[in-house]
């Protein structure tokens, strides 16, 4: 059967147009893609059951994830082509199925945040433009979940007027709405009152807004002001710090799920983890099989 050429060029346009993929996820797509049909040596659209399982081969020296990574690829490149008529088989059966084990956060005690937001707050009573800036910011990661990304980039009509709600465009460009808490609300309006105007980020920079790298830099030397190892501290430490301690509250998986910007419950119940006392008491405590009965 001849397969037309330019298929992976059709099933990332796909990726981008009908799942609003990210540009980052299209580009690791297209090199995963482009790197198996190289050792194949062949055209990968009409590759077989046989030659697919040849590619564990190659990937033998990659980290488990990052073959994990390539073989969910393929898997949708196939499924794209049986959906488009291309193929009457899907391969990826022959594929090496690696073990892989996602690893668990990095997780911050209650008491290594209140020493961090302490240090924050004594820094920036003293009105510090850089100061509040870097409260106003921490809010926002452990009081709201925002990832890096969507904190660096966040446009200044973000920022909630009455409401008590922010609106982020997380990964894929999917736009949510996140709550605001009373304390970052009033940081906000500290660092609002402080923020050289003009930009149209909320956290500007020059030529554009405040960079990842910075934010992760400014976060570390803050963890070394507040007596703690600044290689715990990251935005992603914080966003598992946020999802960890409202699950200890009694949050449910969907309401985090939804918090996170998460688009499978799957990727949300790696935090279950820190929380299997709290479930435990829970279905002792109240399932019915749990109470006493009248006759005891």
């Amino acid at each position: 059967m001849a397969f037309p050429g330019g298929t992976i060029e059709d099933f990332l346009a796909m990726l981008a147009a009908e799942r609003g993929a990210a540009r980052n996820t299209i580009l690791a797509y297209g090199r995963d893609l482009a790197q198996a049909e190289e050792l194949l040596g062949g055209d990968l659209a009409g590759a077989s059951a046989a030659q697919l399982s040849k590619l564990g081969q190659g990937w033998a020296s990659l980290a488990a994830s990052t073959m994990a990574r390539k073989i969910s690829a393929l898997r949708q490149y196939y499924g794209f082509l049986l959906d488009e008529g291309l193929r009457e088989d899907d391969p990826t059966h022959a594929l090496p199925r690696p073990a892989t084990r996602r690893p668990l956060p990095k997780i911050l005690s209650h008491a290594q945040v209140e020493a961090l937001f302490a240090r924050a707050e004594d820094e920036a009573a003293s009105d510090r433009p850089e100061a509040v800036r870097m409260l106003a910011m921490l809010e926002l990661l452990y009081g709201s979940g925002l990832r890096a990304t969507e904190l660096v980039s966040l446009p200044i009509s973000a920022v909630p007027r009455d409401e008590p709600f922010l609106t982020v465009t997380g990964k894929g460009g999917q736009a949510r709405m996140v709550p605001v808490s009373r304390r970052a609300k009033q940081a906000l309006s500290r660092w609002l009152a402080l923020r050289e105007q003009g930009s149209r980020f909320l956290f500007p920079s020059r030529g554009g807004h405040i960079s990842r790298v910075r934010l992760f830099q400014l976060l570390k030397e803050l963890a070394v002001r507040a007596d703690l190892p600044p290689e715990k501290l990251s935005p992603h430490v914080l966003r598992h710090a946020f999802a960890t301690h409202l699950l200890e509250g009694g949050a449910d998986l969907r309401a985090l799920q939804t918090l996170l910007g998460h688009a499978d419950i799957a990727t949300t119940q790696i935090y279950t983890h820190v929380d299997a006392a709290r479930l435990v008491k829970l279905v002792n405590e109240r399932h019915p099989l749990a109470r006493p009965r009248a006759s005891d």
